[in-house]
């Protein structure tokens, strides 16, 4: 009877034991996440995504003139962000007045054009190549990084192309556009950026 009292004692200490692990580790993952809903409140302004007065997701590329490229450098101006490739043929109808608005207007807008290609996705064999006769082919001034592995084009959720983004001179998106822009269109949206 006395090795059934110990050994029921024993059982008893074992799962209160338990039970108080189980409890303290509860109590403190509720902290935890009390302490990681106020950290992001108190830095909501300051999460970058793709929504709507967040910061545009930072990303470094090397351009296809061998510069490296870093979006946050560009705080301070309104910045067109275009994603595009050689093969498509809506990317193809843009540039004309991509470049044009470049040329004419972004100066006095306090604008730049980044136009990011989606390197890894070029269908030749010489990509380089390809992408350096589009250019040549439209005669392009404005920076183009170049993409060459997958990864800004997945951190900007980029299914289709041309897809852009105005960024504020805070650096914070205000708009997402699917599909060609002419330069009227363009105008309007740097208009819209503080």
């Amino acid at each position: 009877m006395k090795k059934k009292l110990i050994g029921l004692s024993v059982v008893m200490a074992l799962v209160a034991i338990m039970l108080g692990t189980y409890i303290k580790k509860q109590i403190e993952a509720s902290e935890a996440i009390s302490e990681q809903a106020v950290s992001y409140e108190m830095n909501l302004d300051q999460t970058e995504g793709l929504g709507k007065g967040q910061i545009a997701p930072d990303f470094t590329l090397i351009t296809l003139t061998g510069e490296t490229f870093t979006l946050s450098e560009l705080k301070g101006k309104k910045v067109i962000l275009n994603f595009w490739a050689s093969w498509c043929p809506p990317c193809k109808q843009e540039m004309p007045h991509l470049q044009k608005y470049y040329e004419k207007e972004a100066k006095e807008d306090n604008a730049v054009i980044v136009a990011v290609n989606i390197t890894h996705a070029e269908r030749s064999m010489d990509r380089m190549k390809t992408v350096q006769q589009f250019v040549d082919g439209f005669d392009l001034t404005f920076p183009i990084p170049l993409m060459e592995e997958e990864g800004v084009d997945k951190l900007y959720q980029i299914i289709t192309i041309p897809s852009t983004f105005m960024i504020d001179t805070e650096g914070r998106i205000q708009h997402q556009i699917i599909g060609p822009l002419d330069q009227e269109a363009l105008r309007g949206y740097v208009n819209s950026l503080d």
